[in-house]
């Protein structure tokens, strides 16, 4: 039986690795082909500012980028390969610098600003949503289905304009930009500490405002099938606890298929949100996502783009572990 099992999660691990290659060579080779060629607008751009002749501005475009469009994409792929494998995702073109040096400074505050703001959507989205699917004829019921449906239909950066608009514009009351003031000094200290929080206050309450309403609904989709079992009604004719039946029959089995959602969602987190991050200037991996792909630097979209599809996929296997964990019966 130990020996089926172990079997079976070594599949699983050589899935997860067949899926990561197949994933960046499918993005190494997307990036190459879609229209826009970094050196080509850079060239371009030469031309127009400086007045150069467009042979002369493409010469000096690919020393300055490192990087020669007209070498086959085959060699190009199979120098990148080697790259990874010496544990080196390259160099950015237009920060002139290292990606992993890059996605190292902005990975800890995206998982700063998206954990937080993930797990308290997610937490009161189910007690919420449990409440609710509870004490169905209350008011609670339509007010929630009407804020999801709302909230849900708006873009979380629409969100994040009208946060500056009321609390940077009208109130002044919080930084609309940045992850900290300039003048304050990064360090282990209170006063770093207390800044970093208001500047996050309002990049978290776009994200939790647009997600806490599916949470909701989804839970309290849930928790209504649950009460409809035969062992809940079996619960409450033997005399449990109402608090005992929430938790210990509802909640614990109408969670079980959010903790999948959840799990993907921690993936996707590392790759920020570029709306977002871009509207308040926030430095995550989001915002130098967005840069990348505006200004076609090859080499730091490859190194986002694998660094989510990498996430994702461990957080899917996070995710078998915890519902096996959950549901017994998965075991």
């Amino acid at each position: 039986m130990w020996g089926e099992q172990k079997l079976i999660w070594y599949k699983r691990i050589l899935v997860m690795l067949v899926t990561v290659l197949f994933a960046m060579t499918l993005t190494f080779i997307l990036i190459r082909i879609m229209p826009g060629d970094p050196v080509d607008s850079m060239a371009m751009d030469m031309v127009r500012t400086q007045g150069m002749n467009y042979e002369e501005a493409y010469r000096q475009a690919k020393a300055i980028l490192n990087y020669d469009p007209e070498v086959p994409i085959i060699v190009q792929y199979f120098s990148y390969v080697k790259q990874l494998a010496r544990g080196s995702l390259g160099q950015s073109m237009i920060y002139k610098t290292s990606v992993v040096d890059i996605i190292g400074g902005s990975l800890p505050w995206t998982i700063f600003l998206l954990s937080i703001s993930t797990l308290l959507a997610f937490l009161v989205g189910i007690i919420a949503g449990m409440y609710v699917a509870w004490k169905r004829k209350t008011i609670l019921d339509p007010i929630l289905s009407v804020y999801s449906s709302v909230m849900s239909s708006i873009p979380n950066y629409i969100v994040g304009l009208l946060l500056i608009l009321v609390f940077s514009v009208w109130l002044k009351k919080l930084p609309s930009s940045g992850a900290y003031d300039t003048s304050v000094e990064p360090g282990f200290n209170w006063k770093f500490f207390g800044n970093v929080f208001k500047h996050s206050l309002m990049p978290i309450g776009a994200f939790f405002l647009t997600t806490v309403g599916n949470w909701a609904l989804a839970m309290k989709g849930n928790a209504i099938s649950v009460l409809g079992e035969d062992y809940v009604n079996a619960a409450k004719v033997r005399g449990l606890k109402q608090r005992r039946i929430i938790l210990s029959y509802v909640g614990r089995n109408a969670i079980l298929p959010l903790v999948t959602n959840l799990a993907i969602t921690f993936g996707m987190m590392f790759g920020g949100s570029p709306l977002v991050e871009n509207v308040f200037a926030y430095p995550g991996v989001g915002y130098f996502l967005n840069q990348s792909v505006g200004r076609r630097d090859f080499m730091l979209m490859q190194g986002m783009f694998l660094t989510i599809t990498v996430a994702v996929v461990i957080s899917n296997f996070i995710a078998d572990i915890l519902n096996s964990i959950l549901d017994p019966r998965l075991r």
